[in-house]
């Protein structure tokens, strides 16, 4: 794989990943758009690692603090888990949909769904979804707010990212909109809720070809792709949680419209 190809592949990822806007899709159309062989499954392993390493580095403090309430090791110097003390059991409770969707239906998706049809009403359905619930949500919850049911409809959003297009963090925040969430609340609970399902599946993918090993030819696009995903998305929910706190989701909405009737228009064209 040329250096080239895994340097802007690893930037899309980091990119993707976590704004609304549908990683997979991305990852599929560049490299067919630009005539692109497909990276192959070594590569998707970093760039999950890559992801993984950036919202591991983001929220670990969270993370340490929810260990440390489970444990009864002392009190949470953050005000959403002291508020909220089962949210580590919210998220594992929210983990499950995803994980079982991903387990029994993402190799079907990847081998049956990545087509352009599916791909733009994909990014166009949710891209209305995310607006109504701009439009409907009240924006009342804070992070220590995030109940049972809240974790439950989010987490079953979740599940609906393994068709290609669809968008895991855009199903979450949008589900986290109509729960009544703050923006940048559903953001959060969107990339905490992600963090084992991202590492599943990493685990996932690096099981496939545990026998194979590392190829001498993948190695240096493989450290590229961890290092790349995991600085560009660690700046982008740095920077995207602190846009949603001031600003709406309507740029990814037309983002979303506009690239979804792209795809269905270049989609279309290939079939005639």
């Amino acid at each position: 794989m040329p250096v080239y190809q895994a340097v802007v592949l690893a930037v899309v990822q980091g990119l993707t990943e976590f704004l609304p806007i549908s990683s997979t899709a991305h990852l599929v159309l560049f490299p067919w758009l630009l005539g692109w062989k497909d990276p192959g499954l070594t590569f998707d392993i970093a760039l999950h690692a890559g992801t993984l390493v950036a919202v591991l580095l983001y929220f670990w403090r969270y993370w340490l603090d929810m260990l440390a309430t489970l444990l009864h090791l002392g009190e949470s110097r953050n005000n959403d888990l002291r508020e909220n003390r089962l949210l580590f059991w919210f998220l594992v409770i929210g983990t499950i949909p995803g994980g079982i969707a991903g387990w029994l239906f993402e190799s079907a998706a990847e081998e049956k769904f990545r087509s352009p049809l599916v791909i733009g009403a994909a990014m166009i359905v949710v891209a209305l979804l995310m607006e109504w619930g701009e439009r409907a949500g009240r924006r009342e919850h804070a992070l220590g707010q995030v109940g049972l049911m809240d974790s439950l409809l989010v987490g079953l959003a979740q599940a609906f990212a393994v068709i290609p297009g669809v968008s895991r963090s855009g199903a979450t925040m949008t589900a986290g909109l109509f729960r009544s969430m703050k923006r940048e609340t559903a953001a959060r609970f969107s990339f905490l809720l992600s963090t084992p399902i991202i590492a599943g599946a990493a685990l996932k993918k690096a099981m496939e070809i545990r026998h194979t090993g590392l190829p001498a030819d993948m190695r240096l696009p493989f450290a590229l792709g961890i290092v790349i995903a995991g600085l560009v998305g660690y700046l982008v929910i740095a920077v995207l949680i602190r846009y949603l706190e001031r600003k709406t989701f309507r740029i990814f909405v037309v983002y979303r419209l506009a690239l979804g009737v792209l795809v269905l228009a270049l989609g279309w064209g290939l079939r005639h």
